[in-house]
């Protein structure tokens, strides 16, 4: 479990292909305090686990599944990516619970300023628009962000300075492909009332 807030930014040192996926060698600082091998590590959103240690850093194994289904598959050598090490029992919760388990990838469509703050539009794919609300939580690579506007086919949210300076999403042009995850409340929620769904629509009536 994580809070999307990203802690550092990380960079690819290199990947290797293996039959079952890639390796990912990671350069990294601050999240290697109490880094243990086995220890959950999220990657730009993506909940893995770390299976080498070195002074500068670690390394995760990631496979054909979660490189189809994320981003972490267009990595290069060089990239950056977001880093949050698993939320600790008693820590303060500042984000949202999130899971590490990317629900899709999406476009951004449109990237503008304004008085300051640098707004985003990222495509929202139509089966998974009942899992956002205006000024819920979202997660965008990682980072824990509240959905400032939305329309049926899109959402905009705000990055703040800090944001930008300790994440990748000032990066992010039109056009970047992103990890999204959704608010795991708001998916429990709508899988408990299905079957009541059902009922009042009509659909199990005779």
């Amino acid at each position: 479990m994580f809070t999307g807030l990203v802690e550092e930014c990380g960079t690819v040192v290199s990947i290797q292909p293996h039959r079952w996926g890639r390796r990912l060698q990671l350069r990294a600082h601050q999240v290697l305090s109490g880094l243990s091998l086995g220890d959950s590590i999220a990657v730009n959103g993506v909940c893995l686990s770390v299976c080498e240690r070195t002074p500068e850093g670690f390394a995760v194994d990631v496979v054909w599944e979660t490189l189809r289904k994320t981003t972490l598959g267009r990595l290069r050598r060089g990239s950056l990516v977001n880093l949050e090490r698993a939320l600790a029992v008693g820590d303060r919760l500042g984000g949202h619970w999130v899971q590490g388990h990317v629900d899709c990838t999406s476009t951004v469509l449109e990237r503008y300023r304004r008085s300051g703050e640098h707004l985003l539009w990222i495509a929202l794919p139509a089966e998974f628009a009942p899992y956002v609300v205006l000024h819920g939580s979202i997660c965008v690579d990682g980072v824990s962000l509240t959905v400032a506007r939305l329309r049926a086919d899109a959402f905009m949210v705000a990055l703040i300075p800090e944001t930008l300076r300790r994440t990748t999403l000032g990066r992010l042009r039109r056009g970047s492909q992103v990890n999204l995850e959704f608010d795991v409340l708001g998916k429990y929620v709508e899988r408990l009332l299905r079957p009541y769904q059902r009922v009042f629509s009509g659909s199990d009536t005779q």
